[in-house]
């Protein structure tokens, strides 16, 4: 195998315990290089009030390790949480990245918020990964793997032996992620999480959330030979059971309760919306949009 894929990064998570996100930076030891992982912009949703506390713990930790910031990167649009990518990019100068699926994306969102002067091209990064694309952190080789199913512009980044495989995976007693949001599908679920699993067994896997099943201590870091021995979706599992379970349990699940607010901030790449006339900015709702309604 090449010294490239079997390098072991330095990993950090923040857990951010609002939304069960998990933000990382990794980073290459000898040269000091790190990329930051799926940073996260407070929102409080009751009285619309932002925030970057969590993007400043990274923002810290980099300072506080003498790292050099050369990707900020994007697994896919999250729907649970505003993307803090444009605001460390103007901390940092770093580039933002996320994968070229983000266009159809942006399309398909375009239409649900009725937003025809939104700019449905990407434009909004500074690159789009293609699959199998590479990049590196210092001596660390890097590459993208497309892994739609979630969204239909989800990628999972390889640095090393770390892949952060975002909400394709959780921790083995946790499964999988829902595929019932626009453009999700189950069965492309399946075939991402194999090409996943077909990594060496001693790959390191860095996920998007962990919901603490049971109460339990966060965790978000697993390995491949662990998740094809315990998930409980995939364990044992053979494709079209994986479709009927994953596809029963999403339609038990209310849609995220910031799904609306954030799509619109993060399929620009974490840009709150512009200012109107009078100085303040504001979010749209579209009403009766999306299936998933939770009464009581």
């Amino acid at each position: 195998m090449p010294a490239a894929e079997t390098a072991k990064p330095d990993v950090k998570g923040f857990y951010e315990p609002r939304t069960c996100s998990i933000q990382y930076v990794v980073s290459d030891p000898l040269t000091q290089r790190c990329a930051i992982v799926d940073p996260v912009l407070d929102f409080d949703e009751k009285s619309g009030t932002t925030a970057t506390e969590q993007a400043d713990l990274i923002l810290d930790y980099v300072a506080q390790n003498g790292l050099t910031v050369d990707w900020i990167l994007d697994t896919h649009p999250h729907a649970d949480h505003f993307s803090a990518a444009a605001y460390l990019k103007e901390r940092t100068g770093a580039p933002t990245g996320i994968g070229s699926e983000i266009v159809r994306v942006q399309n398909l969102w375009k239409n649900i918020y009725n937003w025809p002067e939104l700019e449905a091209d990407g434009s909004q990064w500074d690159h789009l990964f293609e699959e199998g694309e590479l990049l590196a952190l210092g001596s660390i080789g890097g590459r993208v793997l497309y892994s739609p199913g979630h969204t239909l512009a989800s990628v999972t980044y390889i640095f090393g032996e770390a892949a952060f495989v975002h909400d394709t995976m959780f921790m083995p007693d946790s499964g999988t992620a829902r595929t019932d949001f626009p453009g999700g599908d189950a069965r492309q679920l399946w075939r991402s999480i194999a090409e996943i699993l077909a990594l060496p067994d001693e790959t390191r896997m860095f996920t998007g959330h962990d919901y603490r099943p049971g109460g339990r201590e966060p965790r978000w870091e697993s390995t491949v030979g662990e998740e094809k021995r315990c998930n409980a979706h995939i364990a044992g599992v053979t494709e079209d059971q994986f479709v009927q379970l994953r596809e029963a349990r999403d339609r038990t699940l209310p849609m995220p309760k910031l799904i609306l607010h954030a799509l619109q901030v993060n399929i620009r790449g974490g840009r709150l919306p512009d200012p109107e006339a009078n100085g303040a900015r504001y979010l749209k709702f579209p009403l009766n949009a999306l299936k998933g309604a939770a009464w009581g």
